[in-house]
């Protein structure tokens, strides 16, 4: 007979066979049968894991957690005490649906203590949900949402060694301080482009010529306001498409993300645009009322030349380059 790979507490229940190695499953804990665990898992005390439950390598679920039939867990994923989640959205007792809605917690996401997932939503890679949060839409990875409902409040550092908070950049706060010239940004190809802005008791103006002062001729120019605080857009890059942002009015914040660095700019100063270049990922929030963007892009608009789902953008980023 050999030796069991995983370990399980003699308080503890495992009817699964499906364990991998080096998994630890602690007392008062149960596993039924058609649960699938991976392996280097820490299963604390308390916890409930039903049939139609996957987890990947090296999960963390501490105490007083239940998974039920539809939860999808990727690898590295942490799941803090007393997380509540969800498979049905009406439910009846003796009533069941058909099939129970899938919750997926993608690779790296964390699960704040006392967070309520709703059913059916998908929290993305190395997400962020916030001790208490109640989640009712899905979370983008990257991503740090709190409250009740979850709003985004900020995007997590590139850094796999330092998963904290993004700082934020304010051009306003840039252009004041610059002496020499307007930071340079971390990722790769963005940049500020200073434009002149001129002021008096008319009113402000600024300029933006487009074989000077921006750093391509536009081919189309549009403009969004009247954003929702707790909204988000952009959430996509582009193939060929560079793109140059200007807050007319208010302020907001654009995450830009080439794969490997991330950082978090706050537009809020007409004085001062930021430049994408194509294969950037890009997201505007934290709109103020009065916000008014307006984007000069480089190409017509192609809804094929959009990429919007994030692992393919990564898989493009981060692809090697063919030979010559």
């Amino acid at each position: 007979m050999t030796e069991q790979a995983y370990f399980v507490h003699p308080a503890g229940i495992c009817e699964s066979s499906t364990i991998g190695a080096g998994t630890r499953i602690w007392a008062f804990s149960h596993v039924l049968p058609g649960a699938r665990v991976g392996g280097d898992c820490n299963i604390c005390d308390h916890v409930f894991i039903e049939n139609d439950v996957n987890l990947g390598d090296r999960v963390t679920i501490k105490s007083g957690v239940q998974l039920w039939d539809g939860i999808r867990v990727g690898d590295d994923v942490f799941i803090g005490p007393n997380a509540t989640f969800t498979n049905d959205r009406f439910p009846r007792s003796k009533r069941y649906p058909e099939s129970f809605a899938v919750t997926t917690l993608e690779d790296g996401a964390s699960i704040g203590a006392n967070a309520t997932i709703l059913p059916g939503l998908t929290i993305g890679k190395r997400a962020m949900v916030g001790a208490g949060a109640v989640v009712t839409r899905s979370v983008p990875p990257n991503a740090v949402v709190a409250g009740n409902p979850a709003q985004i409040i900020g995007y997590q550092s590139a850094s796999e060694s330092k998963q904290a908070r993004l700082g934020t950049l304010s051009v306003l706060e840039a252009s004041r301080l610059a002496v020499e010239g307007l930071p340079a940004l971390a990722v790769k190809g963005c940049g500020l482009v200073q434009l002149p802005v001129f002021n008096d008791l008319r009113g402000d103006l600024m300029v933006a010529q487009f074989d000077r002062h921006l750093p391509f001729s536009p081919k189309r120019v549009f403009f969004v306001y009247h954003v929702p605080n707790d909204h988000v857009r952009g959430e996509h890059a582009h193939r060929e498409c560079a793109q140059f942002l200007v807050a007319l009015n208010g302020a907001l914040s654009v995450v830009v993300d080439d794969g490997a660095e991330r950082q978090e700019i706050r537009l809020d100063y007409p004085g001062v645009g930021l430049l994408i270049p194509p294969l950037v990922w890009g997201i505007q929030y934290r709109f103020s009322a009065d916000a008014v963007l307006a984007v000069f892009a480089s190409h017509d608009y192609e809804s094929n030349e959009y990429i919007r789902d994030y692992d393919e953008f990564l898989r493009l980023v981060t692809a090697p380059e063919s030979p010559t």
